[in-house]
């Protein structure tokens, strides 16, 4: 029968060779005293009162420094992965951003009592109101900016340049004048209204809401040709704060437009639209360059109160007479409150004087 076994560790450096040692088997090398559980206290520690003859040895002490460290970035991960994990299935959600509300628009012709004065576009110009005014985006000038209660200077600042962007494109750009592409005035709203906007190109309607003439100015280029001459324009913004979250920009702006047929070489005509837009703006709009517009009322004119087509304004051109009448005056020069309407008479101070 095989004696004792062997120390884990062999047999001790300097210890009796062979297997006839009677005391082999209580030879305890240093790994089976590092092992050991129990370890007996040394003389001085026992001296104290109460003191157990042995103590335990902590596991925490027994486990290697680099298995400790592994321990611990376990529980971290384990940690980490448990707070991600609430933080993506915590019950509460985050808040609804309210949607855009529509934009509402109020469309209304103007009528002339006597047939449109044509001649040369120049001549026309400098015998109307609008011989002041400035040509095209020069006349669209922006108001000293500054902060707000809840808005800095630069932020105001960036409200009416994108304002100012949208009247420009929209009134004046010759390709969405000509019924082009609404790409450029599209990229500027925010994105909840991008469906309605849409709408009002795909399916016009007469419902206050759906009217592409509520959102640019265009005419039908088969019935309706741009004079080579600048637009001339005249307006004023301002900016309010509606709240510690929005600002509000209203713009009025005059435009007058020199036209003619789209087919022949008759004479120019003057179009006058006076358009009165209010757009909104939250931080996050402003950040992105995106406006809500909340309400447009447009004035134009010559034209006959059965024009009632909302996907292009339809002018009279020179010689040509309403088909009605309307009493009272409107003069889309006088800027002021506007009044809503299904029809207005244009007031002959707003056509060019001398003309028959």
């Amino acid at each position: 029968m095989d004696g004792p076994g062997d120390p884990p560790e062999g047999t001790p450096e300097g210890g009796p060779a062979g297997g006839d040692d009677e005391y082999r088997s209580v030879v305890f090398d240093e790994s089976f005293v590092r092992a050991a559980r129990l370890q007996e206290l040394s003389a001085t520690e026992r001296m104290g009162d109460h003191v157990l003859a042995v103590r335990n040895r902590h596991v925490w002490s027994r486990i290697g420094a680099s298995r400790q460290v592994l321990v611990l970035v376990i529980l971290i991960a384990l940690a980490f992965g448990t707070a991600v994990y609430m933080g993506l299935r915590h019950p509460y959600k985050d808040p609804v951003v309210p949607a855009a509300e529509p934009m509402h628009a109020v469309l209304v012709p103007l009528a002339p009592k006597d047939p449109v004065p044509g001649g040369a576009a120049q001549e026309l110009f400098d015998r109307s109101p609008a011989a002041q005014f400035r040509q095209g985006a020069e006349g669209v000038n922006l108001p000293p900016a500054r902060s707000t209660q809840h808005f800095s200077e630069s932020q105001v600042m960036a409200a009416l340049a994108a304002a100012k962007e949208y009247t420009v494109k929209s009134a004046l750009d010759p390709a969405v004048l000509t019924g082009g592409a609404q790409r450029t005035v599209r990229l500027l709203l925010d994105p909840a209204q991008l469906d309605q906007f849409d709408r009002s190109f795909d399916r016009p309607a007469n419902d206050g809401r759906h009217a592409a003439t509520a959102w640019l100015v265009r005419f039908d280029p088969a019935q309706v040709a741009l004079v080579d001459t600048p637009v001339r324009t005249r307006g004023v913004f301002h900016i309010s704060e509606t709240g510690p979250a929005t600002l509000e920009v209203s713009a009025d702006q005059t435009f007058v437009y020199a036209l003619r047929a789209a087919k022949g070489s008759g004479d120019a005509s003057l179009f006058t639209v006076r358009r009165v837009m209010r757009f909104r703006f939250d931080r996050d709009g402003l950040q992105e360059h995106h406006l809500i517009v909340v309400q447009s009322s447009l004035q134009a004119g010559p034209q006959s109160c059965s024009a009632d087509d909302e996907a292009y304004l339809r002018p009279l051109l020179a010689g040509q007479k309403p088909d009605g009448s309307v009493p009272g005056d409107t003069d889309p020069y006088v800027t002021g409150p506007t009044t809503a309407a299904v029809c207005g008479s244009l007031a002959r101070t707003a056509q060019p004087a001398g003309s028959h």
